[in-house]
């Protein structure tokens, strides 16, 4: 009698805890539980970035480039919106970004690089397998999935490819492609190319394939010229459409509505041994907005370098900027 006294208590806590815990709502979960493989790749997500591949570096399939003429393009269309890689806010590398809410008139320039034989058969960020021979590519903001047509400035080649990925997490790139994607464009072998990408929106209809998709848009400035005139400023001429081929590779150090801000810049990275630095003003929405950039750069490699540079005077994290 005694015992069963002291056990009631504890019956009825347990009884009051399992009625709680069915009660409690289910939390959803940011990854599956069991990860597919494909062709023996076992692969286990919970590993470190470091741990997970197979491969420590990323390289291409031997021999000759493949063919890409009979790898037909995504056909853009509207799907929802992917259950993985989608968060609002996430953190890498101890950088914060940000997910559009859509894609609807995404336009941006920058530098594209390419990922493949390393990453082939494992999981995207989305969950899907990423197949080195379709087009699709990585970003860091988009929607997953989202479609783009994505442009090489230096030849006008372009390629539509369905963004199911997150990526590259590199300050001055702007979209990894996949092998395909990059032979495409002829991004492949070189590594990197200066490219625009422009999302497409499937509930319009129309976009793929259309000169207004294939073709960038009007650029909001001129190219800069490389010689500077003797104040450090330049203006730039009125808005027009580039031609491939001279595609301009600068870094920006800031953007400002005061000219007076802008020269103190520009006298500061003067001051601190940097060269072919100048200040490019143009018209934004009615508003004289007055940039300080130095170049224009050889090519990706040299404004890593640069960047590098820059930021250990202590003048921030440049931005890439690419002129016609």
């Amino acid at each position: 009698m005694m015992l069963a006294r002291l056990l009631a208590p504890l019956l009825l806590l347990c009884a009051l805890l399992t009625a709680c815990a069915s009660r409690a709502p289910r939390r959803a979960e940011s990854t599956p539980k069991q990860p597919a493989a494909t062709g023996g790749i076992d692969d286990d997500v919970s590993r470190p970035q470091s741990q997970r591949y197979r491969h420590g570096s990323d390289f291409g399939p031997a021999g000759a480039p493949i063919d890409v003429s009979k790898i037909p393009e995504p056909v853009p269309k509207v799907e929802p919106r992917s259950r993985y890689g989608n968060k609002e806010r996430y953190e890498v590398l101890g950088k914060s970004y940000h997910v559009l809410p859509d894609a609807r008139g995404y336009v941006e320039r920058g530098i594209a690089s390419w990922y493949g034989n390393k990453f082939h058969g494992y999981l995207t960020s989305s969950f899907e397998k990423y197949d080195m021979y379709a087009f699709s590519a990585a970003h860091k903001t988009l929607p997953l999935p989202s479609y783009a047509r994505v442009t090489n400035l230096d030849n006008g080649k372009s390629v539509i490819v369905r963004i199911n990925d997150r990526g590259p997490f590199h300050d001055n790139r702007l979209i990894d492609l996949s092998y395909a994607a990059a032979v495409k464009i002829g991004v492949w072998p070189k590594g990197t190319g200066l490219v625009e990408v422009r999302a497409i929106d499937p509930s319009r209809g129309g976009d793929a394939g259309s000169a207004s998709a294939s073709a960038p848009a009007p650029i909001e400035q001129a190219a800069v010229s490389a010689k500077p005139a003797s104040n450090g400023a330049a203006t730039a001429p009125d808005s027009r459409t580039p031609a491939f081929g001279h595609a301009l590779l600068y870094l920006q150090l800031g953007a400002f509505g005061e000219r007076a801000n802008a020269q103190r810049a520009l006298a500061q990275a003067q001051r601190a041994g940097l060269a072919d630095v100048s200040i490019v003003t143009a018209n934004v929405e009615g508003r004289s907005i007055h940039r300080v950039r130095l170049g224009p750069l050889a090519d990706a490699a040299a404004a890593d370098a640069m960047s590098r540079r820059i930021e250990r005077l202590g003048l921030g994290t440049p931005r890439v900027v690419i002129e016609n």
